[in-house]
């Protein structure tokens, strides 16, 4: 049975994702693999909540093509690529089913990406030492990564467009995975598949083909949505852009009262009221570097042009929140560490200590029932099967209990009780 795993955040589901799960199994010549995407929940590695709560976007993936959807922990969900990418990768190989991993790429050059791996220059004291130089010169972390990487690289005499490489999102994210497969499948048994994005760029916010961009998507959504709310107004602007199933289980979802649309204005407004009123920040996740004092400063001089009310998709925020120093992920990612009570002390935990099943559909019931056998850590179904495994499990206590509270303040969002989390049970299709 080929089992193919698949890391992606489906904020919503699109065509691009319809296509690479397509793609995937065409990659393996076997129709009927096994698919098994390990999606994040309800905060994005970008540091703001999803567009739909992570039951909405698992039935979108099982109807569209997924057979099983597992969640990726807060922790690593809502982390940089190297983090986002190990928790991943190792949450797919402790399924102990997972035969392939597939994910896409921005370049025709696959084989520069793995070259870049094979150097495995974060054990290198030349790369740190570049790095560190770029840091001290003024910029930020992913900048001074991506330089000293091509240092490195050019030092080895590799060729090819290593600029473009390393700064496409998806290959950036493509490296750190091959990265977490050399340290967490020493044996090589994974097969890797990697597949030429289509359509439009990553995060080009206006739609140029039927293949737009999530970033394109989300932001037609809370347009439209916030103009003059009407779900057919939604419908009508992102015809062709999803799969007819993602679309209306999105707007069924959101008709039933499932879940609202998030106000992204308002989330803004409560980190920084709550960064005002916090006794202290640095031991928060990912505010080191002063970036504490500085959310402090940026909160308490707050005016009404700052985080305008029609600032649905946060560009005027984000705008004026910016800097050199500090990219803007790092500091939502910072904020959402805040309000769910992240601190410098989870990020020790360096793999998921469970796995959490979302949903999962006929073909995926089998596979589960072997997972069962295989799984190298415990594996959910609901937040109630986690109690029991506490008290001899600290750091699985320690991601549970961030992950009921990331839950809490997702569902809050979506205009639900904080508690509706504890009722979740794994969405089943046929």
């Amino acid at each position: 049975m080929r089992v193919i795993g698949i890391i992606a955040e489906f904020n919503p589901f699109h065509n691009g994702h319809k296509y690479l799960i397509e793609k995937a199994r065409e990659c393996v010549s076997d129709p009927r693999a096994i698919v098994m995407p390990v999606m994040s929940g309800f905060f994005t590695q970008r540091g703001l909540p999803a567009v739909c709560p992570p039951q909405v976007r698992a039935r979108q993936a099982l109807l569209c093509g997924a057979d099983v959807v597992l969640e990726l922990p807060f922790s690593f969900a809502c982390a940089p690529s190297s983090r986002f990418a190990e928790g991943a990768v190792s949450e797919l190989v402790s399924t102990g089913v997972v035969t392939d991993i597939a994910f896409g790429i921005d370049t025709e050059d696959a084989d520069l990406i793995k070259a870049l791996a094979d150097i495995q220059f974060e054990d290198d004291k030349s790369f740190n030492t570049g790095l560190n130089g770029y840091m001290s010169a003024g910029m930020n972390y992913p900048t001074a990564r991506a330089m000293a990487v091509r240092d490195m690289a050019e030092a080895k005499g590799i060729t090819g467009d290593i600029d473009q490489v390393l700064s496409s999102p998806n290959s950036i994210l493509a490296l750190d995975y091959l990265l977490a497969l050399k340290k967490i499948d020493k044996k090589r048994k994974i097969n890797i598949i990697m597949i030429k994005r289509t359509g439009d760029a990553y995060h080009a916010e206006e739609r140029g083909s039927s293949t737009a961009s999530a970033t394109a998507i989300r932001k037609l959504i809370f347009d439209t949505a916030s103009e003059n709310y009407s779900r057919s107004a939604i419908a009508s602007a992102l015809n062709g852009l999803m799969p007819d199933l993602s679309l209306g289980t999105m707007l069924a979802s959101n008709s039933s009262g499932i879940f609202r649309f998030p106000d992204q204005v308002s989330y803004i407004r409560e980190c920084m009221n709550t960064a005002l009123s916090s006794s202290s920040l640095d031991d928060i996740a990912y505010m080191s570097d002063d970036l504490a004092g500085y959310i402090r400063n940026f909160a308490s001089g707050i005016r009404t042009g700052t985080i305008p009310c029609d600032d649905f998709d946060l560009k005027v925020f984000e705008k004026n929140i910016s800097t050199k120093r500090y990219t803007l992920t790092r500091i939502e990612r910072a904020l959402a560490s805040l309000i769910t009570g992240q601190d410098t002390s989870y990020l020790d935990i360096k793999r998921p200590p469970y796995i959490r099943v979302l949903g999962f559909n006929n073909e995926g019931k089998y596979c589960l029932k072997i997972m069962g056998k295989c799984a190298k850590i415990p594996v959910i179904n609901r937040p109630s099967d986690c109690l029991e495994l506490q008290s001899e499990n600290e750091p699985l206590k320690k991601i549970f209990e961030l992950d009921m509270r990331a839950a809490s303040a997702g569902w809050k969002l979506y205009g639900r009780d904080t508690a509706t989390e504890w009722g979740a049970v794994p969405v089943i299709t046929r």
